[in-house]
């Protein structure tokens, strides 16, 4: 079996490779996100989880890397990590009561190869109306810090979630069924 390393430090995305019991190496890609900022968001998505596999592919041998890019859409408004409690405040004011598109581009590269395979998938949320008390206490768990659009499905952010339209692990980081057919072509089965 090949030798597998994750090109992020996405503790959700450690999490969900772990679950499919595949024995990997994380190596966090250093990517400067903002060069990446003026295209479509599905092409945004692919070309930096592209990027990012490729990028720790440089620093290793004989492996296949993994890499993926999530983003959160609200009427075609990028929404990242909020930088502080206001923001994510904004953010999660602006997301209530309303669906969003979630993107997550997913990229597998082998470095013995050279080969590289590019995908994304997405799908779409609905968060309840929410009080601004709700708003500002979930601000204050400190969970929506570092999680784009400022909230986490998974986590107590999940409370918010009304409806979803696609794969519950595009909304988390890492569409599982399309990684697990992507390592297929590589070889590596997860059954």
């Amino acid at each position: 079996m090949s030798k597998i390393i994750l090109a992020s430090n996405s503790p959700r995305r450690e999490k969900l490779l772990k679950q499919l019991g595949l024995s990997f190496t994380i190596v966090p890609s250093k990517i400067d996100e903002k060069s990446y900022a003026d295209l479509e968001p599905e092409v945004m998505v692919q070309e930096l989880a592209g990027a990012k596999a490729q990028e720790v592919a440089e620093l290793v041998e004989e492996t296949v890397v993994i890499g993926a890019d999530t983003i959160v859409l609200a009427e075609q408004h990028i929404l990242g990590k909020p930088r502080d409690q206001e923001e994510a405040f904004q953010m999660l004011w602006r997301l209530q009561g309303k669906k969003h598109r979630v993107l997550t581009g997913l990229a597998v590269y082998d470095t013995k190869s050279g080969r590289l395979l590019v995908d994304y998938d997405r799908a779409e949320v609905y968060l309840r109306k929410m009080e601004e008390r709700e708003i500002t206490a979930y601000i204050g768990t400190g969970e929506p810090m570092d999680k784009a659009g400022a909230y986490a499905i998974q986590g107590l952010g999940g409370i918010f979630v009304e409806g979803l339209v696609g794969s519950y692990y595009t909304v988390v980081g890492l569409p599982i069924h399309k990684l697990v057919l992507m390592l297929k072509e590589f070889q590596i089965k997860v059954l």
